[in-house]
């Protein structure tokens, strides 16, 4: 019997986080692969839904591993299988999608904008009114790490919610692709990692991002949590 889910990782250290703990609760079968340790994206029509994850590579990167990853998103769209982009793999559903990437007006890093403001994402209309968002609020507080955007194909998509500096912070593809640009998956071991990984959370303040972290930890991890949980729901698989 083919695995339920199917897991993406473009970089080892960006990983599942808040949605592990969900998978272990429920005993969903995972297949997961690492394509920065030489693992590739199998056919994803094998599977009941697919997750691809963030990584510093770009969507319009043209080396055999990201030209293989954007084929089988195709397949995914053509195929209507429940889909779940985080950053990169947002990008990467998007430019599947027939939309572009391209870089950030302003590289959003962290959990607070250079003017000091907190990165937050307001739901639109479209997304008040879907299952991903079910019993969450419209204004969520978010952590950034990109420094590429989106601009949406002409049809078949739309806009979930909407940030103040890159505008195009959560889509929908088709009937249950989703794409998150900002992350909500985060643990703190996670976040702990990335600051000595990441060449641009290494120049910050450490003290300070984890300070921010722990202010926000127990919003933030109702809503990613309850964010993965409808995901998984729309998916079939709880």
């Amino acid at each position: 019997m083919p695995e339920q889910l199917l897991i993406i990782k473009n970089i080892t250290h960006e990983g599942t986080g808040l949605l592990e703990g969900l998978l272990h609760k429920h005993g969903i079968a995972t297949h997961i692969e690492d394509l920065s340790q030489g693992g590739t994206f199998p056919d994803p029509r094998q599977y009941k839904a697919v997750v691809v994850l963030g990584g510093p590579q770009s969507a319009n990167d043209e080396t055999p591993v990201m030209l293989l990853e954007l084929r089988q998103i195709m397949k995914v769209l053509d195929e209507d299988i429940p889909y779940l982009g985080i950053c990169l793999g947002m990008q990467m559903l998007i430019k599947a999608a027939g939309g572009t990437v391209i870089p950030c007006p302003e590289r959003e890093i962290g959990f607070t904008e250079n003017s000091g403001n907190p990165y937050q994402i307001e739901l639109t209309a479209a997304g008040r009114a879907d299952a991903l968002f079910a019993e969450l609020g419209s204004t969520l507080p978010v952590f950034q790490l990109h420094g590429e955007t989106v601009r949406l194909p002409p049809s078949g998509t739309q806009l979930l919610a909407s940030g103040s500096l890159c505008h195009n912070q959560v889509v929908k593809a088709g009937t249950n692709a989703y794409g998150l640009q900002c992350h909500f998956e985060l643990t703190r071991s996670m976040f702990s990692e990335l600051l000595n990984i990441d060449s641009d959370l290494k120049r910050m303040n450490h003290t300070k991002l984890l300070r921010q972290f722990d202010e926000l930890n127990e919003e933030y991890n109702f809503v990613g949590r309850k964010l993965m949980e409808n995901f998984l729901k729309i998916a079939g698989l709880l």
